[in-house]
């Protein structure tokens, strides 16, 4: 799990400063971990993305923007709440999801928007 800081996520992610149309960088599909340090349920899923990256390495890339030390990349997504997370398909359009999910949730999602099975398990 890497955190992002802005000048990583336009390298990495997106260049909101270049482009207005969405380009994906990434060579993998990615979970952007919109969170803060005082956020309770930010604590809450942190040990499930901390899980997931270890799960999907090599095949998904999750990351984690403190959305108090980068604002500028909370106020690009229009993050509101927390934590909010988006999922980056390789091809097509970012999707957020807003509040705490129990891990399955997250799986679910990996699954269904980014089109990555679960490691292990027969698709």
């Amino acid at each position: 799990m890497e955190f992002l800081t802005k000048q990583v996520f336009l390298e990495k992610v997106f260049n909101y400063e270049q482009n207005e149309q969405w380009i994906y960088q990434g060579e993998l599909p990615a979970v952007i971990d919109f969170y803060a340090d005082w956020c309770s349920p930010c604590k809450m899923i942190a040990p499930i993305m901390e899980e997931l990256s270890v799960t999907y390495d090599g095949k998904v890339n999750i990351y984690k923007i403190d959305t108090e030390a980068e604002q500028e990349l909370a106020s690009v997504f229009g993050i509101r709440s927390i934590p909010s997370v988006l999922f980056i398909p390789k091809d097509g359009q970012p999707r957020m999801s807003i509040g705490a999910m129990p891990k399955e949730g997250y799986i679910k999602a990996i699954e269904e928007v980014l089109g990555v099975g679960y490691p292990g398990q027969a698709n």
